[in-house]
């Protein structure tokens, strides 16, 4: 987003316009605590990577960790102490290196980017700025939700870091807050139903957690009782496909997905390779052996419809997803008008409800988490693996583009919703209603996919 565009989109939300509805002001050391965390996890994942690794190779689908670090830090001055404060920039350069709107892809790797010393003492001069300003006081409501939105912007970077240190096979990150000992708990197998009824799709307007714009606002929509695996589709289900020669049968893919699978030249999930009569797959920079019960993961929209295709199941639409996740059920089995922010009810995330936060350094088996289970019975719709579904994105009625105008709108039809959160996710940042977004072709992404019977 440009300069010019982001200010007069700041100013728009600034005086109460769709930014504010539905959001709750938070405490000044609420905030700051939250961007210190992100801020933590953030370096965490740059911690041991040297000037080679942090910049790494030319590729459509990451960035130079250092440039994307920096970036970082000029979308938190960018918006609050220059877009609030109309503060100068700390860095006569921010805009020409950090503007990820104005500065090409393709060119970041030749920018005449800071050390890594100096872009952490550019970060760390921002933060204490943004500390500073609110020391004291209580933040006003378009303050708060800016704070919030750096934040969980910096909480988005943080997956993507996680995942691309997966794409370049670097080390497996390490977190402070990691759990330790494996997640076995078996296959869950067998649908459920979901009843009929209106699913307002959406967020409401009072909801009391950050809402993001294409989430807004809530709205009717008429769903069919539909049936849907109560877990994702696990490594065990996926390699079936794989050894009955699914990447081979034309009839399982659609014309784009023919295409795609004509130029990836795929013959089985990004990952895996094969070991006798088995299957390892590369988890960061070592392989270890395929295990059956966790959710396939680093599959696309393409792969997930093959799938579906060769079982005779078809994906869920957004709309049915969001249904099977967070709707209620009514006494006789149809769908109530209410729903839940989260399956098990409105409680935050834990490590008890679902795998999300790092926590476990990867995917836990598809029936582990039984209280985390939404009111139909579907287990695991929040964290482990991001779910596709068929849906196109696209706005919902009556859109506007809250400050971040370069969020969600120039995303519009061309990338598929993915709904849940994966393990790398921040609790903090996924509920039952938020829409994620990527290509058809991308792989790299920490997704997977349940089914619905057809």
């Amino acid at each position: 987003m440009g300069v010019a565009m982001a200010m007069r989109m700041s100013d728009r939300s600034l005086r109460g316009g769709t930014a504010m509805d539905g959001i709750r002001t938070a405490t000044g050391s609420d905030l700051m605590a939250a961007l210190k965390d992100a801020r933590a996890r953030t370096l965490e994942l740059i911690d041991g990577l040297d000037d080679e690794a942090l910049m790494g190779p030319r590729l459509s689908i990451v960035n130079p960790l250092l440039w994307e670090i920096g970036h970082l830090a000029w979308f938190h001055e960018h918006f609050i102490l220059r877009g609030l404060d109309g503060r100068p920039p700390l860095r006569a350069d921010a805009d020409a290196l950090y503007d990820s709107a104005a500065v090409p892809h393709a060119t970041r790797w030749d920018l005449p980017l800071p050390s890594l010393a100096e872009t952490l003492g550019y970060m760390d001069s921002v933060q204490s700025a943004l500390a500073d300003r609110i020391d004291g006081r209580e933040p006003e409501p378009h303050e708060a939700y800016l704070y919030r939105l750096v934040g969980l912007h910096e909480d988005m970077h943080a997956e993507a870091f996680t995942y691309t240190r997966q794409t370049l096979g670097q080390p497996r990150p390490t977190f402070a807050a990691a759990l330790t000992g494996e997640a076995e708990a078996g296959p869950l197998p067998g649908d459920v139903e979901v009843g009929g009824g209106l699913l307002r799709l959406g967020a409401e307007r009072e909801a009391a957690h950050f809402v993001f714009d294409n989430e807004k606002w809530a709205h009717p929509v008429e769903i069919a009782p539909f049936r849907i695996t109560r877990a994702p589709v696990t490594n065990a289900e996926f390699a079936a496909f794989v050894e009955d020669g699914g990447y081979r049968e034309r009839r399982h893919w659609d014309e784009t997905g023919q295409a795609w699978l004509a130029e990836s030249g795929a013959e089985h999930p990004l990952y895996w390779r094969r070991d006798g009569n088995g299957w390892m797959v590369r988890e960061f920079d070592a392989d270890a052996p395929l295990k059956p019960n966790r959710p396939v993961i680093h599959v696309n929209w393409h792969e997930a419809r093959a799938w579906c295709r060769w079982a005779g199941r078809r994906l869920p639409s957004e709309a049915e997803w969001e249904a099977a996740a967070i709707g209620a059920r009514e006494p006789e089995g149809g769908l109530a008008t209410t729903k839940r922010t989260y399956p098990w009810g409105e409680a935050a995330p834990d490590r008890i409800l679902a795998n999300l936060d790092g926590l476990r350094l990867g995917t836990v088996d598809v029936a582990a988490h039984p209280e985390g289970d939404s009111p139909w019975g579907c287990r695991q719709m929040i964290g482990n693996v991001w779910e596709w579904t068929e849906s196109p994105f696209l706005p919902y009625p009556g859109f506007a583009p809250d400050a971040y105008a370069d969020y969600s709108e120039p995303s519009f039809g061309s990338r598929k919703v993915m709904r849940g959160g994966a393990w790398a996710t921040r609790a903090r940042m996924v509920t039952g209603m938020y829409r994620n977004f990527f290509g058809p072709e991308r792989r790299d992404v920490l997704a997977g996919f349940r089914t619905v019977a057809v």
